[in-house]
């Protein structure tokens, strides 16, 4: 490739890649063909190069590990998802450790994130994949409070899997689906209290005369309620501590009408621990369907929420090779 190619190629992936928040889980971009087949062809929210070759200007920039160091997600005999982080069952997976790296192509980012390597662990018993996750964090960030954000972690694999032009691993683009899965400190807190946390708890001393629950009807109280009033699915009452999104591409991330996925997570002793599962058949098109004997990738991104870490300001991998055996 002559330098001029060289500079074409390169203009095109940074415009490509430019875009917004990585993480914020936003209600527009990508339509769900679940319950919009229509909105499927329209235009894309981010324009983006169309496939991976253009993306890695022709080859990745980073050479795909050797199968020997893939993720193995071995085969277990187990009832149903395996999610206790302490189930016995991750003893029979191999653990990997996978470098982590600053998000540097746009802002806001921090080039100094808080976790640079994490290890991960991956079973499956035919009809539920799940991994666990793994890394240190001396803080347990699990309140936001205007300043203070919380811990997540999240998985991303390709709708399908291309050995030969593998998806932009920067949350996938135009027609290179991702599946991303992430977990929330926050959320998980809030199931293991078994309720949301309420102004007294946050503030105390706080004092109020009147609510409005306690005087509007349903409807026009729903001017008051911030984001749980216009239906965002992050203000809602959740009954898993993972969201289960879609993105073709930064800016594009999308929570899916139908939730399937699904984890837990415990902290001690300085670590997180989290376990995402995901099924093996889904039952909608925005997901993976995977086998014993297939192959994939995966990828992952941690926030510290301790380190001011949320939505762009993350550390994220490259893809992963993943194994499920048979």
């Amino acid at each position: 490739m002559n330098r001029k190619n060289s500079t074409l190629a390169l203009v095109t992936l940074i415009a490509g890649l430019t875009g917004c928040n990585a993480t914020a889980s936003s209600q527009v971009g990508v339509a769900d063909p679940e319950t919009a087949p229509a909105a499927r062809s329209a235009a894309p929210a981010v324009e983006a190069p169309k496939t991976a070759a253009v993306h890695y200007a022709a080859k990745p920039a980073t050479p795909a590990p050797a199968p020997a160091d893939a993720l193995e997600a071995v085969r277990v005999a187990h009832d149903g998802a395996v999610i206790d982080p302490a189930d016995q069952a991750w003893q029979s997976s191999k653990p990997r450790t996978v470098t982590l790296q600053p998000q540097n192509v746009t802002t806001p980012n921090n080039l100094s994130p808080a976790v640079t390597e994490m290890t991960v662990r991956s079973v499956h018993n035919g009809q539920w994949l799940s991994i666990l996750l793994e890394w240190n964090d001396p803080t347990k960030s699990d309140r936001l409070v205007v300043d203070q954000f919380g811990d997540q972690v999240a998985v991303q694999l390709p709708l399908r899997f291309r050995a030969d032009a593998p998806y932009n691993p920067m949350m996938g683009a135009p027609d290179e689906r991702v599946n991303i899965i992430q977990w929330r400190a926050a959320f998980q807190a809030d199931l293991d209290r078994k309720r949301s946390l309420e102004v007294r708890d946050l503030y105390p001393h706080a004092h109020s005369d009147l609510y409005p629950d306690k005087v509007l009807n349903a409807i026009d109280l729903r001017a008051y309620l911030g984001a749980a009033g216009v239906d965002n699915p992050v203000a809602a009452h959740r009954a898993s501590p993972v969201l289960d999104q879609v993105a073709e591409g930064f800016g594009s991330l999308t929570v899916k009408q139908h939730q399937e996925a699904d984890g837990q997570g415990t902290w001690s002793n300085g670590q997180w621990h989290v376990v995402i599962t995901l099924p093996m058949a889904p039952e909608g098109t925005n997901a993976p369907n995977l086998t014993g004997g297939d192959q994939s990738t995966v990828a992952f991104a941690v926030w510290e929420g301790g380190n001011q870490e949320v939505g762009s300001r993350k550390a994220w991998s490259d893809w992963v090779p993943l194994t499920l055996a048979k």
